[in-house]
Formats: structure tokens, C-alpha cells, sequence
């Protein structure tokens, strides 16, 4: 799904030419400030550079996920450490990485890898209600919009990418929304509008 990408001016500011800045404003589809958006930049060049994460968890906290998103890079372990005092059977039937994590309480003994991109949906088989997402990046240039709908990538290498952004009220299955960027080595400001979402 291609998204509507509005390009406002962009940075004036001297920076070296191996680091820009980009600054992406993310709205719902009136124009207004869209919050917890995944904003993640995708290249040939960033997906060589991109590393596993260290100490990466979703842990379980008064039967909820905690936190509800997480995003990590290709190639890293993540833990799920069970906090309640009742158990939990932590499962993923996502294509991006199906696993399950039988009953039990406390941590697992071994974290689970995500070695593939792609959105991973959680859920507990004890408690319906709880459900999250591990949001699987190929890139090192990722992050989360603020309660004013903006997020700041600094040090990125000037070139050609995909700006992408997914957001956990997207209909289940949809893939992050896609659009190409050409970011200049003066950096630049976006605004991006994902249609039918509220925030």
C-alpha cells in the first residue's frame, strides 16, 4: 500500500555529508498527530549495516505485554519474562516467526531469535485479552512517533530508501505502508498521513 508523502523544506542547517537528519511528523488520515507510529527507514545499504539488538525483552506484567510494541532489528534474541504470579503460554502464529513458549512462570530459559522482517502478532493461550506486536526491522534507522506524532532519525547516510510506517491499528496482516525517499545530505523534514487511522 502506498501512502501520500508531503515533503515541507527542508533543514538549512550545515551537517557533515555522511549524516543527515530526517524529522517525519506521522498523522491519521484528518491531519492529526498520529502517536506509537514504527517509523523505520529501509535501503540495500542500511540492511548490510543493521546489527542484532542487545537485551531485548516483552515481558509480562498484571496480564498485559509490556511493552505492547517492540521493535527490533533482524538477528535478535528476545526474552519474555513472566512478572505475574499466575503463568503464561506466550505463542506467535505470524509467518515472520511462529513459535510457543509452553506454560510457565519466571523467564524461559532460552530467548526466542526473529531472524526474519516482518510484524510478529503475540498473544498469551491463558489470557485471550493479551496481545501484542514485535515489529521485525531490517535497518538500523527505526524509532517511534511521540505523543505529537514526530520522530527524529539523526546520523543517517544521505540516499535513496523507503520510509516505512506501521501502526498497531492497522487491520491485522497489513504490512508496514511504503514510500520511497530521497534524503539530501541537508537532511529534511516529511509529513506522512495514514489514512483511516485515529490517534
Amino acid at each position: 500500500m502506498r501512502l501520500p508523502l508531503l515533503f515541507s523544506s527542508f533543514l538549512c542547517a550545515a551537517v557533515p555529508a555522511l549524516a543527515a537528519k530526517l524529522q517525519v511528523q506521522v498523522q491519521d488520515g484528518a491531519g492529526r498527530p498520529l502517536s506509537e507510529a514504527v517509523v523505520f527507514l529501509e535501503s540495500r545499504e542500511a540492511q548490510a549495516a543493521v546489527k542484532p539488538l542487545q537485551g531485548a525483552e516483552v515481558a509480562q506484567v498484571n496480564k498485559q505485554f509490556d511493552p505492547q510494541v517492540r521493535v527490533v532489528t533482524v538477528g535478535t534474541a528476545v526474552s519474555f519474562p513472566n512478572h505475574d504470579t499466575v503463568r503464561h503460554q506466550v505463542y506467535s502464529f505470524s509467518p515472520t516467526n511462529t513459535f510457543e513458549l509452553k506454560l510457565y512462570a519466571g523467564t524461559t530459559a532460552n530467548p526466542v531469535i526473529f531472524n526474519k522482517p516482518g510484524i510478529a502478532v503475540l498473544g498469551c493461550n491463558i489470557h485471550d485479552k493479551m496481545v501484542a506486536w514485535i515489529v521485525v526491522v531490517e535497518t538500523p534507522y527505526f524509532g517511534r512517533s511521540g505523543a505529537d506524532g514526530k520522530f527524529q532519525l539523526d546520523n543517517v547516510p544521505p540516499g535513496n530508501y523507503h520510509l516505512r510506517i506501521w501502526h498497531a491499528n492497522l487491520p491485522v496482516g497489513a504490512p508496514a505502508l511504503d514510500q520511497p525517499l530521497a534524503l539530501a545530505a541537508a537532511g529534511g523534514n516529511v509529513s506522512v498521513r495514514v489514512p483511516g487511522l485515529a490517534p
